[in-house]
């Protein structure tokens, strides 16, 4: 199949294809098309349906693949060229020629290949880390967004794709760098700056790497004008810790030198209490599975996992931060069990820039009722809660 399904009300379509020839010829026969050359991923064309239609795409191509589809107008203007390329390609046949039938770690490879290939493509965006007390951030979570038009992955697939295919350090490296390069573009300068912070995702792997060595790594921030008293470094779990001990060696090393060092995904994966006990981060991020729903009367469990974490984070002298907040409910109960900081939707979405979250009251503002002493019914009355 060459041709992706209609949608209602689309006016406009993309055309993609490897052959130059036949890029060619459709340029000779409309030449109000727009055409883009994608390095060495091809050509795609965008021209209107009414004069990009499947009868000349066949007319023209002869033996030449391609794969031609409707660009969907409901889709945000930034989306919608990204996801049309991405579906032209799946129905052009892309998969057979960059090897997806062939072994899982050999099409592995080839997805990270592409994804180093396409450095300029990609950016980094920030979500705001949010103090509840205060419900103002002085950090935010760098997230790493891929942009791949030919094959659209989310950065959890790339790193499944490095760690299928064995290069968990170059992938952390590629992702650091560019995010190290991008936070020294947006951090403000002085004093006011210096109080910023960003924290930065790293696979346990790659923490052992000599390239994210604690010296080596400190000079690598101060050389782009940051601080390592800036960077918060967390641990993601999508992988096993096989050394602990030489981990907790590092991560004492980084802190020595002024860097925060996080465990991401409490509660989920890896990141057991036993984890955590060994490492002493400095922050504890709670699994936003966790999270979710923790604010309904049916979460018990939910709840009483956050206040063990709560109380754990105390005994370590570590902060707690709750990922994945997306409704006032779920706030409150956070609020009501202390946690530190929150993160998700319902405070800040991510932004290219980093933004202080939307405006929500102050803890000590809040209105919180409580029905009984096991039971959380999330009810807003006129009584003040006690400021922590």
């Amino acid at each position: 199949m060459r041709f992706g399904r209609a949608r209602q009300g689309s006016v406009e379509r993309l055309l993609w294809s490897r052959d130059s020839r036949l890029v060619s010829r459709i340029a000779q026969n409309l030449p109000q098309a727009r055409i883009l050359e994608l390095a060495d991923s091809g050509w795609c064309v965008l021209a209107s349906a009414a004069d990009l239609t499947e009868a000349l795409a066949l007319k023209l191509a002869q033996t030449a693949a391609y794969g031609l589809v409707d660009i969907d107008p409901t889709l945000p203007a930034a989306e919608r060229y990204v996801v049309a390329l991405g579906h032209a390609v799946e129905v052009s046949g892309l998969g057979d020629h960059i090897g997806l039938d062939e072994t899982p770690e050999i099409a592995k490879r080839k997805v990270l290949d592409y994804f180093f290939a396409l450095k300029e493509n990609h950016h980094v965006e920030f979500q705001p880390i949010v103090d509840l007390r205060t419900m103002q951030s002085h950090e935010w979570e760098c997230l790493f967004r891929p942009q791949m038009p030919m094959l659209p992955q989310t950065i959890s697939s790339i790193v499944d794709a490095a760690l299928t295919a064995k290069r968990p350090v170059d992938f952390d490296v590629f992702v650091v760098e560019a995010t190290l390069a991008r936070i020294a573009e947006v951090a403000k300068p002085g004093p006011v700056g210096r109080r910023m912070h960003y924290s930065i995702n790293l696979l346990p792997a790659s923490l052992l790497a000599p390239h994210f060595e604690a010296g080596a790594f400190a000079e690598r921030v101060r050389r782009v004008g940051l601080s390592p008293r800036q960077i918060v470094v967390e641990c993601t779990e999508q992988q096993a810790i096989a050394d602990i001990p030489r981990l907790k060696k590092q991560v004492r090393a980084l802190r020595r030198l002024g860097f925060g060092f996080a465990i991401d995904d409490a509660g989920a994966g890896y990141a057991s209490f036993n984890v955590i006990a060994a490492l002493e981060p400095s922050i504890i991020k709670i699994d936003r599975e966790i999270v979710s729903r923790i604010g309904n009367k049916d979460s018990e469990a939910k709840k009483a996992l956050v206040e063990a974490f709560v109380s754990f984070s105390r005994r370590i002298g570590a902060k707690v931060v709750a990922e994945g907040i997306e409704n006032r409910r779920d706030l409150l109960a956070l609020l009501e069990r202390d946690v530190d900081f929150g993160q998700g939707f319902y405070l800040g979405r991510a932004a290219t820039t980093p933004v202080q979250p939307r405006h929500i009251r102050a803890a000590h503002e809040l209105r919180i009722s409580m029905t009984s002493v096991s039971g959380w019914e999330g009810a807003v009355t006129t009584q003040a809660a006690s400021s922590q």
